[in-house]
């Protein structure tokens, strides 16, 4: 049976290997344990792995500023997919921001990752034409 909870620290590992074992996800310098640390603290609750058999096959980074939500990192293990576990876990993250009074959410989805998009856009999740998105980085090397 398959069980959805909160990401913890514990976690951090089992996620690090799924996620580079996913395809269409980019990870970097952010994603080591202080920094995953700091934004588990600074979003309490809202990020969630699931289990089955007591590992961790699935998983979300799940933030606010208070304004808008934020979903990032979303990766089922492929031997698990198409079993819902995608879709329970952005429910949980959604509910949990309107819980915080967040009701907008965004996902930042690779130009290159077809097969992303398509998720995203079957939800119901409207691709964006009117913005761009510029990224600073003040430190920490390119890969910050």
């Amino acid at each position: 049976m398959m069980q959805v909870r909160d990401m913890t620290m514990a976690d951090h590992p089992a996620v690090m290997a799924l996620w580079r074992d996913v395809p269409g996800l980019t990870l970097r310098d952010a994603d080591g344990p202080d920094a995953v640390a700091r934004y588990l603290a600074r979003n309490p609750g809202l990020s969630a792995v699931a289990e089955r058999d007591g590992k961790v096959v699935g998983c979300i980074l799940c933030g606010h500023d208070g304004r808008r939500g934020y979903l990032q990192h979303l990766a089922v293990h492929p031997a698990h997919r198409r079993q819902g576990i995608a879709k329970a876990l952005i429910q949980r993250c959604l509910a949990r921001l309107q819980e915080a009074g967040v009701y907008k959410s965004h996902v930042d989805v690779l130009v290159d990752n077809a097969a992303g998009m398509q998720y995203w856009e079957g939800l119901g999740w409207q691709r964006r034409t009117d913005i761009l998105r510029y990224s600073f980085v003040s430190g920490g090397g390119e890969n910050a």
